[in-house]
């Protein structure tokens, strides 16, 4: 926690990492969009951060790694699937609409579809590369206007569901990467 009373001047953090030429820090870190808003420049953060883990922990798996199921936990793919499909279906509702009826086929196999590496990770790319298009077209001003979920139809606002754009990528990419030390380390015994 930060005490700037207690230190008489700024938060520094106590914890430091070194970094050397081959680390590159977080994208937050990065001092990249400064074009874009505060808070739409988190979530951009957020989803480049889940690319880069996802590249890093899973990205030279196996097609039967990427779909294996260790204990009966979903696989990686299907993290990696869920990430992709979940940010589209989220900024859908962002954008005032509900779910088609593609979204809501592709939902509804998202668990049991297996997937080759090459298209898993194309149809990661391809929607993250879409949420960043809606994303920075978001006019922050309308972060408050009301929006619904789900059948249901559950409130919150456009500000909410960017932000939990961010918040269930990463869940999911952590999801992934247990997952992954789990297929890997399952192979060592």
């Amino acid at each position: 926690m930060c005490h700037p009373e207690r230190s008489g001047g700024p938060c520094v953090s106590t914890v430091s990492r070194a970094i050397s030429p081959t680390t590159i820090p977080e994208p937050w870190l990065q001092g990249t969009l400064k074009d874009v808003p505060a808070i739409p420049r988190a979530v951009l953060h957020a989803l480049e951060l889940a690319r880069q883990d996802l590249q890093h922990w899973c990205g030279q798996f196996t097609e039967e790694e990427l779909n294996s199921r260790v204990e009966g936990l979903p696989s990686v793919a299907f993290h990696i699937r869920h990430v992709a499909r979940s940010i589209d279906r989220l900024l859908t509702y962002a954008e005032g609409n509900q779910l088609n009826p593609e979204q809501m086929a592709l939902l509804r196999t998202e668990l049991h579809e297996h997937s080759a590496p090459k298209d898993l990770f194309a149809e990661l790319g391809s929607a993250l590369a879409k949420a960043t298009q809606c994303i920075r077209a978001l006019d922050p001003t309308k972060f408050e206007q009301p929006r619904e979920v789900g059948r249901n139809e559950l409130p919150t606002t456009l500000g909410g569901l960017l932000v939990h754009v961010a918040d269930h990528t990463q869940r999911h990419v952590g999801q992934a990467i247990t997952t992954a030390k789990l297929v890997k380390a399952r192979q060592k015994t």
